[in-house]
């Protein structure tokens, strides 16, 4: 499926004040996310390479123990990662935060394969061009007035090039939590939108890249 095809098209209402010539919007008048809206941040994600961006029900967002469990498990950012477990909320703490959003941004893009399971400085650029992204656009966001605007990114934070876990952040105001740190299940969440997901098998392939904006 196109995942042009799974944007759900809700069309905000507006409200601003007009204040001389300027006109100042005001936070929470929108419900969903317009087609205007949309192709502002489509325009602003390319800059840092992603490729589309989907709107869909919060509903939709597959919650499960056994994803933190990967993450405690096998993987070398857990409990020295301010994006990771367990500097991360808890799963209970997840679901009650989940109940206060109604819809959510899903940002694509895309990797080259050959650079993942390397420790070089193209992947961790690459990686921190992402993560600005998705920071930029939950930004821009907040500018257009959505105030509960929030990022979950893709992969371990790499801002620094070791992070200063567990001593304070030196990058506090672009610090947010990996989706897979909130205990998401990724894949089940894109199914659940409509797209579908395959393993890279070869280096020369390329791979998708997820994260998430929490809108309003």
């Amino acid at each position: 499926m196109n995942p042009a095809e799974c944007v759900k098209k809700i069309v905000p209402l507006h409200a601003a004040a007009d204040i001389g010539n300027k006109k100042v919007k005001s936070f929470r008048s929108n419900v969903g996310v317009s087609d205007r809206l949309l192709e502002l941040l489509h325009v602003k994600g390319k800059k840092y390479g992603l490729e589309s961006i989907i709107s869909f029900d919060v509903k939709e967002i597959v919650v499960a123990n056994w994803v933190c469990l990967k993450c405690r498990y096998g993987c070398s950012q857990f409990n020295s990662n301010w994006s990771c477990p367990p500097a991360t909320p808890d799963i209970s703490e997840v679901r009650n935060l989940l109940a206060e959003y109604s819809t959510a941004l899903m940002l694509v893009g895309s990797q080259k394969c050959n650079e993942f399971y390397r420790d070089t400085n193209k992947k961790r650029i690459d990686q921190v061009r992402y993560w600005k992204g998705t920071v930029t656009l939950e930004r821009q966001l907040f500018l257009e007035g959505y105030d509960k605007a929030f990022g979950l990114v893709s992969g371990a934070c790499s801002l620094c090039k070791k992070c200063a876990y567990p001593e304070n952040c030196k990058f506090p105001m672009e610090k947010r939590p990996t989706v897979e740190s909130l205990s998401i299940d990724l894949v089940g969440t894109l199914k659940n939108i409509g797209i579908g997901t395959q393993v890279a098998m070869d280096l020369k392939e390329t791979f998708k890249y997820y994260s998430m904006i929490l809108l309003d």
